[in-house]
């Protein structure tokens, strides 16, 4: 159900930016030298080594996103459906790093034996959350089974083992989240009765190995360090992103001086919910056309130094309204 968000993400490892313009050099005629001295080439770097998975790590945010996140959807409307995130890390030879979680979001399709991404947002998402850190990339995902059912099913087992083979290392991780715990007495606390299984409360998550061409799933021994959840500050505004994901996308890939941000407060424009913010830089020198986006509105800015101008396209398209907006610019020249 993830190939098409592992496609893209794919092409995004190599999109790589280069600059059209470079510095001119000035030529200067060289002087009459000694021959040279062969000297040795050194031999290519060789490429990774990846070995068969044998354990998963968490940062602690990551492990308390997925449990407060999960306990937070059983309270909706539509608690009884399966929920999921998609998980970005950096792949070791032996292990992979879980350091960002992208939610399934509002406007996946959903039941209670099914759950299938917005695939257009993830890939924003990612896209959004590697302008830090190029490394990350999808190691794997996690989904919840409203039952009891803690190992990935025979349908999730058709779909995992399709696309397995295009992530680092040919292989993918995988957690099954359910709310079949007992809880303890005393204090709330993290347990882990076995070494693939966290439990907090009610919660449960077990994780699951599987390679490409491997028939089925392994546990995998699951250790926690201290560490950020990379993709949380998005959390706020996915539904913001989910509603102008296609033209944030088509934006991205068109233009390769696009930055993204979440505001709040007064940076929001004294609107109080977070709000996603996308900046793309002008050709003129410190200038940039801003995009603030809210829940039911959409805001531009045009940056000129230190003045910033707002200006109305009249478009609801975000795609459109960034390219009319442009065009007037062009026409001005």
């Amino acid at each position: 159900m993830l190939h098409g968000l592992v496609s893209t993400a794919s092409r995004l490892l190599g999109n790589l930016q280069r600059s059209l313009f470079r510095g001119r050099v000035p030529v200067v005629e060289p002087e009459p030298a000694a021959p040279a001295t062969a000297q040795p080439v050194a031999p290519p770097a060789a490429p990774p080594s990846y070995r068969r998975l044998e354990r998963i790590v968490l940062t602690d945010e990551v492990s308390r996103t997925l449990f407060g996140e999960f306990a937070a959807h059983r309270k909706t409307a539509r608690g009884n459906e399966e929920i999921g995130w998609v998980l970005l890390g950096v792949r070791e030879a032996s292990e992979a790093v879980v350091l960002a979680t992208l939610p399934a979001g509002a406007r996946r399709s959903a039941g209670v034996a099914h759950v299938q991404f917005n695939s257009t947002a993830q890939a924003v998402a990612s896209r959004i959350v590697r302008q830090a850190d190029k490394r990350l990339m999808i190691v794997g995902v996690v989904h919840t089974h409203p039952g009891s059912l803690r190992h990935p099913s025979d349908g999730d087992y058709q779909g995992d083992s399709q696309w397995v083979g295009q992530l680092r290392g040919r292989e993918g991780i995988f957690g099954i989240g359910t709310a079949d715990a007992r809880p303890g007495k005393g204090p709330l606390v993290g347990q882990q009765p076995q070494h693939h299984l966290q439990v907090l409360g009610e919660f449960c998550f077990s994780w699951y190995g599987l390679a490409e061409g491997e028939r089925r799933y392994r546990p995998l021994p699951v250790h926690l360090t201290l560490g950020p959840d990379l993709a949380k500050f998005l959390h706020p505004v996915w539904e913001i992103l989910e509603t102008h994901a296609l033209s944030l996308e088509r934006l991205s890939r068109q233009q390769a001086r696009i930055q993204f941000d979440v505001v709040h407060g007064s940076a929001a424009q004294s609107i109080s919910s977070a709000s996603l913010a996308v900046q793309l830089t002008l050709a003129d020198a410190d200038s940039a056309l801003r995009v603030v986006l809210h829940k039911n509105a959409a805001q531009y800015y045009l940056i000129r130094e230190d003045d910033l101008i707002e200006v109305n396209p009249r478009e609801e398209d975000v795609e459109r309204a960034v390219y009319l907006i442009l065009a007037e610019l062009a026409a001005q020249k």
